[in-house]
């Protein structure tokens, strides 16, 4: 039996297009508990992983200069040491806030009715609770931008575990890296005010441009698609979405670029220092990131995972290759507004990036 004693992270709010608590219940079942720990064992691993990511969060102000409330102070986004079933339920949650402009444009022409809106509901809960479930078996930490009111860090003790008895890592050294990682992100938002706003804003921009007949009537098919595409090496992303939406699905995706592989140059810059494995612990868990498995590799293809891979890549050759040339100083400067962020097209490209912010 799994013993982990973790913090809750259940939430309310959920629109009536999604069965939200089928959706939490179907992805719960499928993440299962995850691996066996002792009682005392488990409560240790916990106190761990507290203890890591408040110690993180002055390795990361002291590497890139980002001042952000003490993680264990009280102030600012909480750090959550959660199972798969609360980090299943955070994520509904979390859904559940990220699609409410989405749904209320859907809903606004053409609202859900009688025994069809309650099986719809019901349908897309379970196809939600499937996508829940095996990313709650996967996902190591996580920060929540959409918890009210600052956002808030959640460890998945389970999955860490998981994840260092398979790659045989010392597990002390990988529950600090892990740490180092998950605690970048909520020091990029929680030291930088106004981006939890800006990645509202974008959100409600994209629910802005969609239209409720056309989306309700193709999405089956849409979908249908994307499954085919994948099994060719792409994603739903890439048939979901007119010129603007991907317009704007263009600056989301600069955006987690650089948070991405900002805290993967963090954990690198800061790692050797305090992780003495950390070179075996890296190459180790990026040859996990391939994936396992056909079924995993595609499904890793449908939601877009693979994507997401890259997105470490890019965004940690566009931060050192900002701060090569420009320093820490001179990569901060991204920080300083909305309009300094990377487009996608200057992730591929710092030297346009800083021709234009920093006029270089």
């Amino acid at each position: 039996m799994n013993t982990f004693r973790t913090d809750g992270a259940d939430g309310s709010g959920r629109p009536d297009m999604v069965d939200w608590d089928l959706a939490v219940r179907v992805g719960g079942r499928l993440a299962g508990e995850g691996p066996t720990v002792g009682r005392d064992e488990a409560s240790a691993i916990v106190d761990e992983l507290r203890a890591g990511a408040a110690r993180s969060t002055g390795l990361v102000r002291e590497f890139t200069g980002l001042v952000a409330p003490d993680a264990g102070a009280g102030a600012g986004a909480p750090v959550l040491v959660v199972d798969r079933a609360s980090w299943v339920q955070a994520n509904a949650d979390a859904f559940a806030t990220l699609l409410a402009p989405v749904v209320d444009k859907l809903t606004e022409k053409r609202p859900p009715t009688g025994l069809s809106a309650a099986v719809g509901s019901r349908i897309t809960g379970a196809e939600v609770g499937g996508v829940l479930g095996f990313l709650g078996s996967k996902v190591l930490g996580q920060f929540d931008p959409f918890h009210e009111p600052d956002g808030r860090l959640l460890l998945v003790a389970p999955n860490i575990v998981h994840v260092e008895r398979e790659i045989e890592a010392d597990p002390h050294d990988f529950r600090l890296w892990v740490c180092l990682h998950e605690e970048t992100h909520r020091v990029q938002f929680t030291a930088v005010p106004w981006m939890r706003e800006h990645m509202f804003a974008q959100i409600h921009r994209f629910a802005d441009t969609m239209e409720p007949s056309s989306l309700l009537e193709d999405g089956l098919s849409r979908v249908l698609d994307g499954l085919k595409n994948a099994r060719s090496g792409g994603s739903l992303l890439d048939v979901v979405g007119t010129p603007e939406q991907k317009e704007l699905l263009d600056g989301l995706t600069g955006v987690m670029s650089l948070l991405e592989g900002h805290a993967d140059v963090v954990m690198d810059g800061v790692g050797p220092t305090v992780i003495p494995s950390v070179a075996t612990i890296r190459a180790r868990f990026n040859e996990r990131r391939k994936g396992v498995g056909v079924l995993d590799r595609l499904l890793r293809r449908v939601l877009g995972l693979d994507a997401k891979m890259a997105q470490y890549r890019d965004g940690a050759n566009f931060v050192r290759a900002v701060i090569d040339k420009a320093g820490m100083s001179g990569f901060n400067v991204i920080w300083e507004r909305p309009e300094h962020l990377p487009s996608r097209a200057e992730i591929s490209d710092p030297d346009a990036w800083m021709a234009r912010v920093l006029r270089t």
